[in-house]
């Protein structure tokens, strides 16, 4: 096992990485912007190393700071958590050509599955399910010519990133042209790629996701799905474990399929194999997250699995103790906490916090960094807090998370959670009958939206 490991991140990850390290009895270095100073990850750490000014692109995702940093604290490894540098494969061979190791996918597979095209013909190879689309970028003609081959509406998505950035829903033809200039343009101001490719629309759908940990000898273990449809502008909201919308057949073929496509690219460490299911049962792939998930600890509660520890033994060379599908028990629900203001279309909103309690009790885990007098800058994701809750079933668990946020106080910023107390009260989520769709359609019925 690693003796002292490098977080090439900050705030809420950094923390959770930095307490799984202490738990295994490694030592934690951190990095940090000047916008960082003092913050709780790097008095957490047992020593912080300053990147950079305040823009990410200077600090954070500067690859031979943050390379230098772990070089001369002599770290043995580095883990990215989520973000910035996480699905970089020059930073992940960046590090690797320093004798560091990476915690997490090799630069190889992370960079075909970086590919979203590219992804989903390797896993249509592997034999599984795929959404109708163009196979690779495309030109605008080749665009229109996709669209009506599989019939509209249609996705324009980025070939490179994810979250929403580059992506457009097409319901006629004459729309279009627009949206693939607009589309390809925030894709090159994102990811500093252009390329699009198209997708069948899959609508009303839900976002249904497994997470796998895939080890160096070809063990592979799923970790169950997670339900990830309550979303805004493609990012989510809240997410549950298991997934309302599931049969037992859908799920295990669902696991089987992504453990299949596991083997088939020879993958490593902790991932997300992200799926689309349609009203009528059926499951498309979409994408790979080639990381450690923000909603990871939905599954961690439901298994009882520190996902974190296994990245971390599996990347010092470790086999899975366990494989095949893991054994859960019980229903989970994690609220994403952002600072942000419903009410203005979930603009961001930094500020100082002056005051913050978390909620306790059974059955109630909080991730965060958030302290009193802790301050949210305006560079980075408005994510500050993750309240997770489990218990024996869903109607429990709903009633034990909608306790555990009225409990939860966040004072100096506006915050989601007013929003997630209104949709966890709605009798869509009540009756677990909602879809990727559920902000837009419902968002005029929910207080606070509209306050």
């Amino acid at each position: 096992m690693f003796s002292r490991v490098l977080i090439a991140n900050r705030g809420e990850v950094a923390v959770r990485v930095i307490r799984a390290l202490h738990e295994l009895g490694i030592e934690a270095v951190a990095v940090y912007s000047t916008a960082d100073e003092g913050a709780l990850h790097t008095r957490l750490a047992d020593r912080a190393v300053c990147v950079g000014p305040p823009p990410a692109a200077e600090s954070y995702l500067k690859i031979p700071s943050i390379i230098a940093a772990a070089t001369t604290t002599r770290c043995s490894a580095v883990h990215p958590g989520w973000g910035f540098l996480a699905e970089n494969p020059a930073f992940a061979a960046a590090c690797l050509d320093n004798e560091l190791a990476f915690v997490g996918p090799t630069a190889e597979t992370m960079a075909r599955m970086g590919d979203k095209a590219r992804a989903k013909q390797e896993m249509a190879a592997a034999g599984v399910p795929v959404v109708p689309g163009s196979e690779a970028a495309t030109t605008l003609d080749e665009v229109h010519a996709a669209a009506d081959e599989v019939g509209y509406p249609v996705l324009l998505k980025a070939v490179a990133g994810g979250g929403g950035k580059g992506m457009r829903l097409v319901r006629e033809p004459d729309e279009l042209e627009g949206a693939f200039q607009t589309a390809s343009t925030e894709a090159e101001a994102a990811f500093g790629e252009p390329a699009l490719y198209l997708e069948k629309a899959i609508v009303p759908a839900r976002h249904v996701e497994v997470q796998v940990l895939a080890d160096a000898v070809g063990g592979v273990l799923t970790l169950g799905e997670r339900e990830c449809s309550i979303q805004r502008r493609h990012q989510k909201l809240i997410e549950e474990s298991p997934s309302p919308a599931l049969t037992p057949e859908t799920r295990e073929q669902m696991e089987e399929a992504a453990a299949n496509a596991a083997r088939a690219i020879d993958y490593l460490n902790a991932g997300t194999f992200e799926f689309l299911l349609g009203p009528d049962g059926s499951f498309y792939f979409i994408e790979l997250n080639a990381r450690l998930q923000v909603e990871h600890p939905v599954s961690e509660v439901v298994t009882g699995i520190d996902i974190v520890r296994e990245q971390l033994r599996i990347a010092a060379g470790e086999a899975l103790t366990q494989t095949g599908r893991a054994e859960r028990r019980g229903h989970a629900i994690e609220v994403r906490i952002n600072a942000e203001d419903p009410t203005r279309d979930f603009l961001p909103m930094p500020g100082k916090i002056e005051r913050f309690r978390a909620p306790l009790g059974p059955g109630v885990r909080v991730d965060t960094h958030l302290e009193d007098g802790a301050v949210i800058p305006p560079y980075y994701d408005s994510l500050v807090a993750k309240v997770i809750v489990w218990d024996a079933d869903r109607p429990a668990a709903i009633d034990r998370c909608l306790r555990a946020l009225t409990e939860l106080e966040v004072v100096g910023v506006p915050t989601t959670r007013a929003a997630a107390i209104d949709i966890l009260r709605s009798e869509e989520f009540a009756t677990g009958r909602y879809s990727t769709g559920f902000l837009a359609e419902a968002g005029a019925r929910l207080p606070a939206l509209t306050a």
